[in-house]
């Protein structure tokens, strides 16, 4: 079984490895860490509708599916599954979303450990690459065991969560190193020293931002974001009945307390207003940090295009929340998440090392 599931994977990814063989871009380790990136950010949107879709255990068992490396061949037993029951967490649909889901996971990594032998061989053309690719390769494989906790522990929220946060940080760890080497590239545009005044408040909106990530995670994994389907009260007041002490209790199993009970209406009442409000906050200081950022060379255009997912940010989480959680928009609304994460990981990257702009 992990052979074939190896060599799928290596099959998908031979298809982003040839493209990057044949590109006419001179510089290969750099068209990999941005094919590679493209991709982390297409697996966190596919991971997202793996999760709205409730195919998490689409197969209940890791890494394949009722022993086998593709749903073809355990044809059987799902069909009996499903049969039990027709809407359960076992479908014929559902099985080959999350087995999808695994082998372009596994490509991803498999596009990492491509940059980790280019790096460690071109290690003095690349300085500093090699242990951040490593760093890379280790994510990856933390990632993975995540995954596979995902699906044995049965959607547990706190390890669904912790998945979901992993993923955006790989995410936003491959867009600074295609930050980097941009950089490095004679051509590249730099920006002015003025932008330094722009390094803490930056790092601090990053911060908020992968924060309010977890907590949309913590949303979307103990699927509270229709306990609140009012805006801008909820439940027709300003502050509803909520119960913190159960709805972020960590350690617990789906829909269940920590101490083992049914988690109540207020407690996802809770976390939704929780996650809402905080929404708040990453409007105010990503938003401080982008309209400061649009009056500056180098970076007025990564600025824009912050403000530009903001709002689409806004209108998509108040669409979930007025028209009952539609699945497009729900999968806009986790890209628009991860494609925000990026833009501030590359400004942040581009504001902490500025250098004085080349006459042309």
């Amino acid at each position: 079984m992990w052979t074939e599931i190896t060599i799928t994977a290596l099959l998908v990814a031979l298809i982003p490895l040839s493209m990057v063989w044949v590109s006419s871009d001179v510089n290969k380790y750099r068209k990999l860490v941005s094919v590679t990136l493209f991709l982390t950010f297409d697996l966190i949107m596919f991971g997202a509708y793996t999760r709205l879709t409730d195919s998490g255990l689409g197969c209940p068992d890791w890494p394949g599916c009722y022993g086998a490396a593709n749903p073809l061949v355990s044809h059987d037993a799902i069909a009996a599954a499903q049969a039990a029951m027709p809407q359960g967490p076992v479908t014929h649909f559902k099985a080959w979303v999350e087995m999808v889901h695994r082998y372009l996971a596994a490509s991803v990594g498999i596009l990492i450990v491509a940059q980790v032998l280019i790096a460690w061989s071109r290690r003095k053309r690349f300085a500093g690459a090699p242990l951040f690719a490593t760093a890379l390769l280790f994510f990856v494989g933390l990632q993975g065991a995540f995954g596979m906790w995902t699906v044995t522990m049965k959607l547990q929220p706190v390890i669904v969560t912790i998945h979901l946060l992993l993923g955006m940080t790989l995410l936003a760890m491959l867009a600074w190193l295609a930050a980097r080497i941009d950089a490095s590239v004679p051509k590249a545009q730099r920006v002015a020293h003025e932008a330094l005044k722009l390094t803490w408040p930056a790092r601090f909106a990053w911060l908020i931002l992968l924060a309010q990530i977890a907590l949309g995670g913590w949303v979307s994994t103990n699927y509270a974001v229709l306990a609140c389907t009012d805006y801008p009260l909820c439940h027709g007041v300003l502050i509803p009945e909520m119960d913190f002490e159960h709805g972020f209790g960590l350690w617990r199993e789906l829909g269940k307390t920590v101490g083992g009970e049914y988690l109540s209406f207020s407690a996802l009442t809770a976390i939704h207003w929780v996650h809402r409000n905080f929404a708040l906050l990453v409007i105010l200081t990503s938003g401080y940090v982008a309209l400061r950022a649009r009056s500056m060379a180098g970076v007025s255009n990564i600025a824009n295009a912050i403000l530009a997912v903001l709002l689409i940010q806004f209108c998509s989480g108040l669409a979930n929340i007025l028209f009952s959680w539609p699945l497009p928009v729900a999968v806009l609304h986790n890209g628009g998440a991860a494609l925000l994460l990026g833009l501030l990981t590359v400004l942040n990257y581009r504001v902490q090392s500025p250098v004085e702009l080349r006459r042309k």
